[in-house]
């Protein structure tokens, strides 16, 4: 059975194709479009899905929409009644952009399948529940607390669950514009982000500031009560009419002047990083505690745009009393093709669970004759290795920042060793000259770490594996001065975890340059800059190269240098 995943509605438009309930191909469109976050039909990921695994378009049997677009409407049109004349941007919103969505998507229907001997149905699937009930049966527990937290669904901004077997009960649910992540979205506005994409830049600078210098404002601004249910002070917030600003007047009046993005940080926008980030824990914390006390499950599995806030999963591993969370690489909106498809399969299908969703790369490949063909082509001097990792451990060990790209595409916005960035987080310098010559972003940013899976207790202390880099753990002390361009000014890391069963090529090089360096730790960083998405092809991989300060770029088994002879010399 072949069920055809899609997300589009909101942003990060993605595909996905399940085949007999295993996930085997998963598709970004932005990696084809170059424009990040994007919410085009994901017309080039459905069509490199099907191509993936071999099948055409009169082979699905179904299709999963991660969106339910009648869902709520009741509740939506009361609400923006109630606040005309702010709210007609909520109207262009939820009428007229998902009107124009829905065409789209109908449009692509007809043009596919009508004719044609039989057409899959179309199942709509509530976002939340793609995003929490999705995610539960791509985990590897049976029985497992559910957590879900975005900006908004079709209306929910939150579900509390939990999951068992095939089945998922819902406990607690929130409603716009009660949303944990719009709260969230509104410091990143003030911090001089683009709301909705940068609030990992948000969390980055968490740690230069005080959060207690607004920890009690804030704190007002936004809890959970007993029941579990999401409060939000709306009087500083302009989120709520849908209008562009997330921040209200009475905002800027307590926490001082926004910062504009090209003007340089003040104490107050390090301080208000700091202070929302606490209160997103500690709202995170609570949640999960409340889930623990209530379903007694050891498990819990967290979904949605806010679960990528990795400094947020870390605590709650670390507090909250669960033996271990799941987060799925892909956990906001691109994740919830995924969802969509699983949960049609087993939830309304009622077929069994037959695999885990352990392995993010589900995208496309390119052989090492093609590669070899497009080096050719573009009159490149390159080397082939019959062991690359060897090669380019040596370089990494040197000092070299290479560009790497191996077998299947990761999914998600992490990269995980197959389109990533690698250098040798030894060099104290090495993360402000990536910021400043390849990456070309603020200079504070952190990097994050891979190591092997056994070795993770050398370096790091994290309880149990983090394969998506989506937890964020301690430097362990006395490696802090070895690693210092993976170690955040607070003493943490984002750490991946690499297994050899899941991801050979790139555990044999992590392995290869720790018998180097005797410290099987690289850093990783995503293979694009600032502001573009992650690389998808050896064209793009090429381009990136040339663009940057990357010294060596591999990709397949072969090496290109920038100096005269440095890829012979490799």
């Amino acid at each position: 059975m072949i069920i055809l995943g899609i997300n589009y509605f909101f942003h990060d438009s993605s595909a996905c194709v399940v085949v007999d309930g295993k996930i085997v191909a998963m598709l970004e469109e932005e990696r084809f479009t170059r424009r990040k976050h994007t919410n085009e039909f994901p017309l080039a990921s459905i069509n490199g899905c099907l191509k993936l695994v071999g099948a055409r378009y009169a082979d699905i049997d179904h299709i999963a929409v991660s969106i339910q677009p009648g869902k709520d409407w009741g509740a939506k049109l009361a609400y923006g009644l109630v606040h005309l004349p702010q709210c007609k941007p909520f109207f262009k919103h939820e009428v007229w952009d998902t009107l124009f969505k829905q065409r789209s998507l109908k449009a692509w229907y007809k043009a596919c399948f009508d004719g044609a001997a039989r057409k899959p149905p179309l199942h709509f699937v509530p976002h939340h529940a793609a995003h929490a009930v999705g995610s539960f049966l791509a985990s590897p527990y049976e029985e497992a607390a559910i957590l879900s937290l975005d900006g908004s669904g079709e209306w929910a901004t939150s579900f509390m669950g939990v999951g068992r077997g095939l089945d998922v009960a819902g406990m607690q649910e929130s409603f716009f514009p009660m949303s944990l992540g719009s709260f969230y979205e509104a410091a990143t506005e003030f911090c001089g982000f683009k709301p909705n994409h940068d609030e990992g830049k948000t969390m980055g600078l968490a740690p230069f500031g005080d959060p207690q210098v607004y920890a009690r404002q804030v704190a007002e601004l936004a809890r959970i009560d007993d029941d579990g249910g999401i409060q939000v002070d709306l009087s500083h917030f302009s989120y709520q009419f849908w209008g562009k600003q997330r921040c209200g007047e009475r905002f800027h009046q307590a926490f001082g002047k926004p910062r504009h993005a090209d003007e340089a940080f003040a104490e107050n926008h390090h301080n208000v990083a700091a202070a929302f980030q606490f209160v997103l824990e500690e709202c995170g914390l609570k949640l999960s505690r409340i889930l623990r006390e209530r379903t007694r499950a050891r498990h819990l599995v967290i979904a949605g745009g806010v679960a990528l806030n990795s400094v947020m999963n870390g605590r709650i591993l670390r507090e909250s009393g669960f033996d271990d969370i799941y987060v799925m690489p892909a956990a906001g909106d691109n994740g919830t093709s995924i969802g969509a498809a699983l949960y049609v399969y087993h939830t309304v299908l009622r077929l069994p669970r037959v695999a885990v969703h352990d392995d993010p790369y589900l995208g496309t490949a390119h052989t090492d004759e093609a590669i070899e063909k497009l080096l050719r082509e573009c009159k490149l001097p390159y080397t082939r290795h019959a062991d690359i990792g060897s090669a380019a451990a040596q370089l990494l060990a040197d000092g070299n920042i290479i560009g790497w790209l191996q077998g299947r595409m990761e999914i998600g916005p992490r990269a995980l060793g197959n389109r990533s960035i690698l250098a040798n987080p030894a060099f104290p310098e090495m993360k402000d000259k990536i910021n400043a010559e390849v990456k070309r972003r603020e200079p504070y940013r952190p990097f994050a770490p891979s190591t092997p899976v056994e070795a993770k207790d050398r370096c790091f202390d994290i309880k149990g594996d983090s394969p998506f880099m989506l937890k964020v753990c301690d430097v362990l002390p006395h490696m802090k001065s070895a690693i210092q361009a993976i170690t955040h000014v607070d003493g943490s890391a984002r750490l991946q975890t690499v297994d050899a069963r899941v991801n050979p090529i790139y555990h044999d090089l992590l392995t290869k340059f720790g018998a180097i360096t005797d410290v099987p730790v690289l850093l990783n960083t995503s293979f694009n800059v600032m502001g573009e998405p992650i690389i998808e092809s050896p064209t793009q991989a090429i381009r990136c190269f040339y663009s940057t300060g990357l010294d060596y770029l591999a990709m397949g088994s072969f090496l290109v240098g920038k100096r005269p002879g440095a890829a012979a010399q490799a």
